[in-house]
């Protein structure tokens, strides 16, 4: 542990002495930064003229010429003047003495369908800046800052051409600064290290307080007294190593970006040829935080669809039987890694239209008898003596449900190439990728690859222990969930589990940048008091209302019924569950504060879902419907029996008819939930 924190020290300073200064340096030199030429001047605006950027070359303590930057949002800033540039290995840092060799000024306003997704289309509108830097004097390195105004926030990249001062692209650091103004109330996610499951606790903290010290993991998430929302993350991470956050040393609130280091060379972030590009470095900013996770912004910066034909992707539900300890109830056998287990789950699969069931494993053995943990060169192509892999294969196909099939990463990386055609001709449906733990560029890449292969072999992907989506997903849709995120299966060893207000944390925080695979569908509910984490067949915290809820609140075109088929037959609210869609033509956040609830409404085809989480408080909610469509709608509604809080299985339902002048009134037990699901009514 201490040299792991030495080593992060070490970073950390490297990046804050190569190209940083305090941010009251700036505040003092004000005047003279407003004196700067014009020509050293570049602003752009949203299109709806809500949000601005503007790029400067700025003289502050001695240096010449500095490329920096400020947000504004409603005429107030957000990000002030804060550095930009690249430390290139040979000839060091790249962001100061340049001048603008030459500006480029375009737009774009269009609609492209997005499948799966939380929309069915989505709006791609901005307006661009590229402006073209070159140092002043040496070897006259030239480089493109690329910045886009979109009305739901800013981002912006690096772009190296091939030049003759270049050999190749290899880099030291980036310092992408943000410098934030005022003092909003910050939302982290501290990591011990690059090397992580991405699995911990949120941290609320005012961003001032934000120190030198963890990484910090994206997205991060400000909010302002007023309620504005500034949420940093990343999209299109290609051939590139993963972005943290961390505080600057020497200014309080600022953030310097550090990158995940190439495995046995630290002091190399990215090598790669010219011309290549940088991740966008994504500013979304809104009114409220609930309002970005309305926002296409990270899909509208990714590459669009590389698959041609997507009608073989079928978004769906599917079990998970590793979460529940392969328990089986009073099935008559013993459950676990053998052919009559997989048969009992395909069995509930077919009765209750569930689309698909997974061979996963135990803690200490795979389905392909390897560890689970870690890979120790089991084949992924051979099942464990005890499955009958050709007749599971043979029974699924038969009661019309398809596998999918848990492989270590390290394991798919060995054998993808023999294995994924083999799963295609087996009619697997696709596969999990587990144990990531990285980003550096090796593991990017590694998982791009993989990722297109799938696509080429019809197979979908999710992929758990990995840090949050950057939009590879809109590029191969095939790609349906990432995990990022500390969720249900902590409750199988952790005394805290998953904790209700951790819950609205996550939704909120890590939501924002997409789909959240989050070990869904417990029906064994506890209170808070009565929760205790246990292996086998693990409760959850809240009540049923809240377990349903969850799969409209996150964002999830692959997610899991993890409980045993016994937890499920004949309980209430099982076939709501069934039926509820897994993506949707239109969403809007209609409710919610950061850690407290959240109610998300989510449209498919005519008919709306609309679901409500709350933290360990109980709650009273008004749910506008507003957004429906003419005419009148019947409302089917569950709810949480508040009279009896010691009982929180209970899910109550209703209807009634509704317009959109109507508004619901709904009431949460602590840790409680909602749903509302809305029909057009037919006379």
């Amino acid at each position: 542990m201490m040299k792991a924190f030495f080593s992060y020290a070490v970073l950390l300073a490297a990046a804050a002495s190569g190209c940083s200064h305090s941010q009251r340096d700036i505040n003092r030199r004000g005047e003279r930064s407003q004196s700067d030429s014009a020509k050293n001047s570049i602003t752009i605006v949203s299109p709806d003229k809500q949000l601005e950027v503007v790029f400067r070359l700025m003289d502050i303590k001695g240096e010449s010429s500095v490329a920096r930057y400020n947000v504004s949002f409603q005429g107030k800033q957000l990000v002030t003047w804060s550095r930009l540039g690249l430390d290139l290995v040979p000839g060091g840092m790249l962001c100061r003495d340049l001048q603008i060799t030459q500006v480029k000024r375009s737009a774009r306003d269009e609609k492209y369908p997005v499948f799966p997704g939380k929309t069915s289309m989505a709006r791609d509108c901005f307006n661009e800046a590229v402006i073209s830097l070159e140092e002043r004097t040496g070897k006259k390195r030239r480089m493109e800052l690329i910045f886009r105004a979109y009305n739901d926030g800013i981002a912006f990249r690096y772009h190296a051409p091939s030049q003759p001062a270049l050999a190749d692209f290899t880099l030291a650091a980036e310092h992408s600064t943000f410098y934030i103004a005022g003092n909003p109330t910050a939302y982290t996610l501290p990591l011990p290290s690059y090397t992580t499951q991405y699995e911990f606790r949120y941290k609320t903290i005012p961003a001032e307080n934000i120190a030198s010290g963890p990484l910090l993991g994206l997205p991060l998430l400000l909010e302002y007294p007023d309620h504005t929302a500034l949420a940093i993350t990343e999209a299109e991470l290609d051939d590139y190593a993963g972005m943290y956050l961390s505080g600057a040393p020497d200014s309080p609130g600022s953030l310097v970006s550090l990158l995940s280091p190439l495995p046995g060379n630290p002091q190399i972030k990215v090598k790669a040829g010219l011309p290549h590009n940088t991740p966008w470095r994504i500013l979304m900013i809104a009114t409220t935080p609930k309002a970005l996770l309305e926002s296409n912004l990270i899909s509208n910066l990714s590459s669009p669809c590389a698959i041609k034909d997507t009608s073989w992707i079928k978004p769906g539900k599917t079990t998970f039987p590793w979460w529940n300890g392969y328990e089986v109830g009073n099935a008559g056998f013993r459950g676990g890694l053998n052919t009559q287990t997989m048969k009992h789950y395909i069995d509930f699969c077919a009765e209750q239209g569930i689309e698909y069931h997974s061979l996963d494993g135990l803690d200490d053995v795979s389905w392909y008898g390897d560890k689970c943990g870690s890979y120790h060169g089991g084949d992924i192509t051979k099942s464990l003596p005890e499955i009958d892999l050709p007749e599971v294969i043979r029974y699924a196909r038969e009661k019309d449900v398809r596998l999918r099939l848990w492989l270590h990463w390290a394991g798919a990386k060995a054998h993808m190439k023999t294995a994924f055609p083999l799963y295609e001709k087996w009619g697997v449906e696709g596969v999990m990728i587990d144990f990531v733990e990285r980003d550096d560029q090796e593991m990017v890449n590694f998982i791009r690859e993989l990722v297109a292969l799938a696509a080429k072999r019809h197979l979908t992907v999710t992929i758990h222990n990995i840090c949050k989506p950057t939009g590879l997903e809109r590029t191969y849709p095939n790609l349906l969930a990432y995990e990022g995120a500390l969720n249900l299966e902590y409750n199988k060893w952790d005394p805290i589990g998953s904790a209700p207000e951790h819950e609205i944390l996550a939704a909120f925080v890590r939501g924002i940048a997409g789909t959240v695979d989050y070990h869904h569908g417990s029906f064994r509910h506890v209170t808070q008091e009565e929760y205790k984490c246990r292996n086998i067949a693990p409760v959850t915290i809240g009540t049923r209302a809240r377990q349903i809820a969850r799969y409209i609140v996150y964002e999830d075109y692959l997610p899991m019924m993890a409980d045993y088929p016994e937890a499920y037959r004949d309980q209430p609210g099982l076939s709501l569950l069934v039926r509820m869609p897994t993506f949707w033509d239109e969403t809007r956040a209609l409710n919610g504060e950061v850690g407290k609830y959240l109610t998300i409404a989510r449209r498919k085809g005519d008919e709306w879902y609309v679901g409500s989480m709350t933290d360990g408080d109980g709650r009273e909610l008004s749910i506008p419907l507003s957004f429906l469509g003419n005419g009148g709608f019947i409302a089917e509604i569950y709810t949480d029996d508040c009279d009896q809080p010691d009982k929180p299985a209970i899910l109550l339902m209703q209807t009634m008819e509704v317009t959109a002048k109507d508004a619901i009134n709904a009431i949460l037990a602590p840790a409680g939930g909602h749903i509302i699901h809305l029909k057009p009514a037919i006379y």
